[in-house]
């Protein structure tokens, strides 16, 4: 039998739209960074970012998204608010019952994402 995979131990699509939800308010509660998605579609932002989630935890979803360069490089985004943006998810993650051997594969995913997301 293979192993399941971790979009699967997490619970699935349920489970990843549960900790997109939790991210996002989380995110939109904290004056830091919350400017960021002033003029942003947050039903369109949740969406693609339970694309995103599920697809770096290897659920059947391809992530159609931008280049992510492309798609933050007008933020001028430092690497505080990215840490802290990150800091939310890992947060969500607690919150919602994904282990945390699973939240940190999850985490070292999005962790790849840093340089990128930064421009650097």
């Amino acid at each position: 039998m293979p192993a399941q995979s971790l979009y699967a131990r997490i619970g699935g699509r349920e489970a990843v739209e549960a900790v997109v939800s939790d991210f996002y308010d989380r995110v939109l509660a904290d004056d830091s960074v919350a400017h960021y998605f002033d003029d942003i579609d947050m039903v369109e932002q949740r969406a693609h970012q339970v694309k995103l989630i599920s697809a770096v935890a290897g659920g059947p979803v391809e992530y159609d998204g931008a280049d992510m360069r492309a798609a933050h490089d007008h933020l001028d985004l430092s690497g505080e608010d990215f840490d802290a943006i990150a800091e939310h998810l890992a947060a969500a993650l607690d919150e919602n019952g994904v282990a945390p051997e699973d939240a940190d594969a999850i985490l070292d995913e999005v962790a790849a994402l840093r340089a990128p997301i930064l421009g650097q």
